[in-house]
């Protein structure tokens, strides 16, 4: 239904409609979920997808006149990067009472698309909703864990939680002394937070990152869990947060600029 060279085809046109430069780009793979009407395009390299995405508009038009739900590009160097850390993952859930997590490791090398088994685990888990609160908790709740959740006062009034004291902070750098000491109160044997790290072990707890540790960037938890923006931000961890999610390849740029740019126009 889609191939190659006629997507190739498309973005030349729309580039050449809109005035934006014949830049030469090269596409290796496109894939169709056709449950789902998404096309998920492979460019060659990062400089490739960005003159396919070009600056949202090429995309945009892609997605109007190939009459589809979703287009989303990735290169051939973002998914070699992610199968990279999902070795990663695999050794470090090994051993562990983790290793329920390892056919969604599977899975998700052969993502895209995403098809998760129906996966189950049965730890304990402490939810603390940082940034990625919906997601989370999402993954709570797909993986079927036993799980209860707290956050920071008057963060996410959409959602149900037990509040509890905080600073601003630790909805982009978790608090883990804080989070282990309510864990230990309800004997929980897992924290899933926005944690700068994929997964560790401390004092008998794991701490888990899940979104780290399967390399799941901003772009692909919005439409797979949802998505809550806290109501009130600290702005200088929101900028580092935003920073290192970009720099470690799990947040786009332009997507970075959005969520900074949201909160900051506030201040004005």
């Amino acid at each position: 239904m889609f191939t190659v060279q006629n997507i190739e085809t498309l973005v030349r046109e729309i580039r050449r409609r809109y005035n934006l430069p014949e830049s030469p780009f090269k596409i290796d793979e496109v894939r169709y979920e056709e449950g789902e009407d998404k096309l998920f395009i492979i460019a060659h390299d990062r400089t490739d997808k960005s003159v396919v995405i070009g600056n949202s508009l090429v995309i945009g038009k892609l997605r109007e006149r190939l009459k589809v739900k979703q287009v989303t590009v990735y290169s051939t160097l973002d998914l070699l990067i992610k199968r990279k850390k999902l070795e990663e993952a695999e050794r470090l859930v090994m051993g562990t009472k983790l290793e329920f997590l390892k056919p969604i490791i599977e899975a998700e090398k052969r993502f895209p698309p995403r098809k998760w088994p129906n996966t189950k685990g049965n730890l304990k888990t402490l939810v603390f909703l940082s940034f990625n609160a919906r997601p989370l908790r999402g993954f709570a709740e797909r993986l079927g864990l036993p799980h209860w959740t707290v956050g920071l006062r008057h963060t996410f009034p959409e959602m149900e939680y037990e509040p509890v004291d905080g600073s601003l902070k630790e909805l982009f750098f978790p608090d883990e002394r804080k989070l282990l000491s309510l864990a230990k109160r309800k004997n929980t044997e897992l924290i899933l937070a926005d944690f700068p790290f994929p997964l560790k072990e401390e004092k008998g707890l794991y701490l888990l990152n899940p979104f780290r540790l399967l390399h799941i960037g901003f772009f692909e938890l919005k439409y797979f869990f949802g998505f809550e923006f806290p109501t009130m931000v600290d702005h200088e961890a929101l900028v580092e947060f935003i920073a290192r999610l970009t720099y470690d390849g799990l947040m786009e740029s332009t997507d970075g600029a959005k969520v900074i740019w949201r909160y900051w126009r506030r201040r004005r």
